[in-house]
């Protein structure tokens, strides 16, 4: 794959600050530039995009059908309520990796639905920054 797009929804600006004992202690730009370094790793242009709205998460996912080959998708508190933001990816036709940094199974039952799971091609929850990762790593190895 030559390009990834890494999109954070809202409230993951504050990681590193923002419940550490949930989300952990790294912030979002040290995040960022190890999932650039592992996109080098494997000559792959990795784009960073946060945004705490709606509308700016499905104009980042329009905008990477033109450009990626992929994503890699943090959807935060939209995870449980946007069908716009499903509608979104099911009309780039790239393939998404849903990812979560703690894993919402183990909290409150709210969290246990996602809206977007069944379009993705995949998930990954409860690895601390480490979903972030291996979500770009599923993209990049699969065939």
């Amino acid at each position: 794959m030559n390009a990834i797009l890494i999109l954070h929804g809202p409230n993951l600006n504050l990681l590193g600050s923002r419940e550490p004992d949930v989300y952990g202690a790294m912030t979002l730009e040290e995040i960022n530039m190890k999932l650039v370094e592992l996109g080098k790793s494997f000559g792959t242009d990795v784009k960073c995009v946060q945004s705490n709205h709606e509308g700016v998460l499905i104009d980042a996912l329009h905008e990477a059908r033109g450009w990626a080959n992929g994503v890699v998708f943090n959807p935060g508190g939209y995870t449980h309520t946007s069908i716009a933001l499903r509608d979104a990816i099911v009309a780039i036709g790239i393939p998404v990796v849903e990812v979560h940094l703690s894993n919402v199974y183990a909290r409150e039952k709210f969290r246990h639905n996602s809206m977007i799971s069944a379009v993705c091609r995949g998930k990954v929850v409860g690895f601390g920054w480490n979903s972030y990762l291996l979500g770009l790593r599923a993209l990049l190895e699969a065939e």
